[in-house]
């Protein structure tokens, strides 16, 4: 077997799609789930966007219902409407829509700099850590069951 390494060091689109082309057809054939998810209407997207009294985006949250799972993946709100609970609600919002859309469990990562703490609060866990990254701070991974009986994981 004759091999050659190339070594880039600047985008390669062609190869990054035939990585990522190789690594779907690898998951999809060990794994159900992945195969599953990659039928339409599979992965469903979950917007909650907060707007003002002129219709301005001051805020909100996306994320995706799959395998069981809400992912949340953004979270933001303007600096004025931080502390004044609308986050909380937001957040409950997503749980109980995602709920409705069949999750059993949450699923987001933050950094140390970020909302740990906020998350922690309303029944979050880290599930794990990377320490120093960036460095000087934590990226965490928490989750967090929605039926209190099966515990964290």
């Amino acid at each position: 077997m004759d091999t050659h390494i190339w070594i880039l060091y600047e985008q390669h689109v062609d190869f990054t799609n035939f990585l990522s082309e190789k690594i779907r057809s690898y998951n999809n054939e060990h794994s159900a789930y992945h195969r599953e998810s990659r039928q339409k209407g599979a992965v469903r997207p979950l917007h909650l966007i907060v707007t003002d009294q002129h219709q301005q985006w001051v805020g909100g949250l996306t994320a995706e219902v799959y395998w069981g799972w809400v992912e949340i993946h953004k979270f933001w709100f303007h600096e004025e409407y931080r502390g004044k609970g609308l986050g909380s609600k937001l957040l409950a919002q997503a749980e109980i829509a995602a709920q409705e859309m069949g999750a059993k469990k949450a699923l987001l990562t933050t950094y140390s700099f970020q909302a740990r703490t906020f998350y922690e609060e309303r029944g979050y866990q880290v599930v794990g850590e990377i320490k120093d990254y960036p460095p000087g701070s934590s990226y965490y991974t928490m989750v967090k069951p929605f039926d209190a009986e099966e515990g964290c994981l």
